[in-house]
């Protein structure tokens, strides 16, 4: 399918409810059939809130972009940079997090993704950090391949739980 032009819009506080909506659709349609349906729709109520990300544009180390598609100005996907929550012990104040970077499947191949992560990488280039880190599903070969393909380097391992399952990340980071 080709689109005529995916543009990237910072985002403020006005944007909580566009990023809970593809926050919790790209969440679901990528972990559909992978994780429990129950569980992912009360993970994405509860991690993919309006009143999440209500507070974390409230932060100040906080950016976020939508990607916006033409025609029609729809949003398709976003990303979120923030101050690091990952259990590396050499975190310092140069690193930030790639806490989300999220983009509705018929998008993906079209360029919309390496615009995102470039704008991440631009992003914390310009707020003087020195490495980019981020968890990933360890199941999500098409993620972990797009990542690898653009510099990043496993680091460490977390579990998280959804539901009652636990699940294995993997922590990721590139150099700047």
């Amino acid at each position: 399918m080709q689109f005529d032009e995916i543009s990237l819009q910072p985002c403020t506080i006005e944007d909580a409810e566009a990023l809970a909506v593809i926050g919790s659709a790209t969440f679901l349609e990528s972990f559909a059939g992978v994780l429990e349906g129950t569980s992912i729709l009360l993970h994405c109520q509860k991690q993919h809130s309006a009143e999440i990300y209500r507070t974390y544009l409230s932060k100040t180390d906080t950016q976020a972009w939508l990607a916006i598609v033409q025609p029609g100005d729809a949003p398709v996907g976003y990303l979120m940079l923030t101050r690091p929550d990952l259990p590396l012990a050499d975190i310092t104040e140069q690193d930030i997090e790639l806490k989300r970077i999220y983009l509705f499947t018929r998008f993906q191949r079209s360029g919309a993704g390496r615009l995102l992560l470039n704008r991440s990488l631009d992003a914390a280039r310009h707020a003087g950090k020195t490495r980019v880190l981020l968890g990933v599903f360890a199941g999500n070969d098409r993620a972990l391949a797009f990542y690898r393909k653009n510099g990043f380097k496993e680091l460490g391992k977390r579990t998280f739980q959804i539901g009652t399952s636990i699940y294995d990340d993997l922590i990721l980071g590139r150099a700047l």
